[in-house]
């Protein structure tokens, strides 16, 4: 059985700010750009976390950071494309939510 509080009823992408969602229980998640960034779910940025390392900044990095778009992808993600280029990283609204509640992956 699918858990439907976790379901998405409104979602706002702010490019300059970050990412904020009602799910259909009403939970409000408000996740900042530095925080959806450095917790950036794909394989690279994952893989550099896991050794200690950060995936964001990187040499040449832009300053500020910035969304330049953002998509649902499928009924589950978002995936956010950033100002540096990078856009491999699909972030559940299940996670999201978490991330919300209890911090994102470090």
């Amino acid at each position: 059985m699918v858990d439907e509080s976790n379901e998405p009823v409104d979602l706002e992408v702010k490019r300059d700010e970050g990412v904020t969602i009602r799910f259909a229980d009403d939970h409000v998640a408000r996740i900042g750009l530095m925080e959806l960034r450095l917790g950036c779910p794909c394989a690279t940025c994952r893989t550099l976390r896991e050794r200690g390392e950060q995936g964001w900044p990187g040499p040449g990095a832009p300053n500020p950071l910035r969304i330049t778009d953002a998509q649902i992808h499928g009924a589950y993600a978002l995936q956010i494309t950033w100002n540096d280029g990078h856009r491999t990283g699909l972030y559940p609204f299940e996670a999201l939510r978490s991330w919300n509640e209890s911090g994102p992956p470090r």
